[in-house]
């Protein structure tokens, strides 16, 4: 039987938690910019953008720093951070209620979440929320500071929990250890968006307040878990410095080859990150407040769980490129699927005896569509992307081989919220506000809501077909410097 040590277990287990934490807040991330912030879409579009975008970017970064300090010093800093950002989320629109710019709206009072904050006094439901005056004040943006508390908490846990991991596995048990790491994730991803439906039904726009509540207790407990348990032999002051990384990221950026290997199938991230930029949103102007995002959007790990390790069977024989390849041109057909919710009507469609509307069973499809995939591309990109690296350098090159999601988070949630503005507006907006009809004018502004994800089949569908071109551009170029060295000699 494998044996790992503590310091393994220790930090799969708060990992569980970030990601259970991260997961639950970031479902919703632009639902809770705009419903309890005031912001646009097109605003909380951009925000959660960069800071998506930024929390791949600098984990390499915050990696260097942690081999100065040591792990044990570096885990405690990020789980610092990461309370007081969650737990700034949830203080500060309170505090905005207190200075008069804004009165948040509640649920109807359904389920056990609001008995309990009824019985304590702590909610009055029935209410709309109305700006008086945030929108329209520079504390608006105070979120921006809390935000980067979890941008770099989270930089963080990404670079020293996998460190862990491989520090603290041998070459006989690495593989076993990071099968531990990666079904933990899935594990605390699902769990994380179980929770969000039940509290933004039940307690309304205050229920994306508490969720970050939830959120910080989550990681605060990992704090403790690590201040009291967590020790590793490894020693500090090891690793690369900031000048040697930027000296990297300059050699790939300088890299026609891999930068634009990095651009195509960036075209995949845009599209499979929807499921946060603009599925929430979406479908619950769709479909209703009673739907489920959250639910949804677990699809993904659910799919991915149940069929990465067939798909890597399926394709072992292949190569990198053509599993990728299968890939890519998948995703363009999970937004047609999602696409086709709108199209077919709103009349519930009855399946082993559930109602379920068109946009949510259509949305569900195209998910697992995205999950699929996923599992033909993420198992063996870090392999090919490798492969394009100069020889002897491929460790420093795939510290950087997540620039892709650097990238697709700023265009996905920068594109997403200037769509959904377009073809799916924010009901309460002031678009409606002296609206006469309002179901019939919103029926009408939303009429080709679906058009949202026409824009991320064209993408997906250039993607793949960009990197088909550039598997048989890099095939040539190869073989040619092949033909050239053998001749030369």
């Amino acid at each position: 039987m494998t044996k790992f040590s503590r310091a393994f277990w220790v930090a799969n287990s708060v990992e569980l938690l970030e990601r259970l934490a991260y997961y639950a807040v970031f479902i919703v991330l632009t639902i809770y910019l705009s419903n309890i912030w005031g912001f646009s879409d097109a605003q909380a579009g951009i925000i959660s953008g960069v800071f998506s975008a930024f929390l791949y970017f600098l984990p390499t970064f915050a990696g260097a720093y942690a081999d100065k300090i040591g792990f044990r010093k570096a885990i405690m800093l990020a789980f610092s951070l990461l309370t007081i950002g969650y737990l700034g989320l949830g203080l500060l629109p309170t505090m905005l209620e207190n200075a008069g710019l804004v009165s948040y709206g509640t649920g109807e009072g359904k389920g056990a979440f609001s008995a309990f904050f009824k019985n304590i006094g702590l909610i009055e439901f029935g209410k709309n929320t109305v700006y008086t005056g945030l929108q329209d004040s520079p504390h608006q943006w105070s979120i921006v500071p809390v935000l980067l508390f979890i941008v770099v908490g989270g930089a963080f846990i990404k670079s020293v929990v996998s460190g862990t991991v491989a520090k603290e596995t041998t070459a006989e048990t690495r593989v076993r250890g990071f099968s531990i790491f990666y079904m933990l994730i899935n594990i605390g991803a699902f769990a994380g968006k179980t929770v969000v439906d039940p509290l933004r039904k039940s307690l309304g726009d205050w229920g994306l307040v508490y969720l970050n509540y939830f959120s910080s207790f989550m990681v605060f407990i990992a704090l403790i878990l690590v201040y009291f348990m967590y020790k590793s032999n490894q020693t500090a002051g090891q690793g690369k410095t900031f000048g040697e990384l930027w000296s990297a990221l300059k050699k790939v950026c300088s890299n026609g080859r891999l930068v634009t290997l990095i651009l195509i199938t960036s075209g995949f991230w845009i599209v499979q990150q929807q499921m946060y930029a603009s599925m929430p949103k979406y479908v619950i102007r769709m479909v209703g407040e009673d739907a489920s995002p959250g639910w949804i959007a677990n699809v993904n790990p659910l799919v991915v769980a149940l069929c990465v390790n067939l798909v890597t069977t399926i394709m072992k024989k292949r190569t990198a490129l053509s599993s990728i390849t299968v890939g890519m041109f998948i995703i363009p057909i999970s937004a047609l699927i999602m696409a086709s919710g709108n199209i077919m009507g709103s009349d519930l469609i009855h399946i082993f005896g559930l109602e379920i509307h068109p946009i949510t069973l259509m949305m569900i499809v195209g998910i697992a569509f995205q999950a699929i995939a996923e599992c033909f591309i993420s198992p063996r990109f870090l392999e090919y992307f490798s492969m394009q690296s100069p020889k002897g350098e491929e460790g420093l090159y795939l510290g950087f081989s997540h620039l892709h999601s650097f990238i697709s988070s700023l265009v996905a949630f920068g594109i997403s919220g200037f769509l959904l503005e377009w073809f799916c507006p924010n009901p309460k907006s002031e678009r409606f506000a002296n609206s006469i009809n309002f179901e019939a004018d919103y029926a009408a502004a939303t009429a080709n809501a679906h058009y949202l994800w026409y824009v991320f089949f064209c993408i997906g569908l250039v993607a793949a077909i960009a990197l088909v071109i550039y598997g048989r551009v890099v095939k040539k170029k190869d073989e040619k410097i092949a033909n050239t060295l053998k001749d030369s000699k």
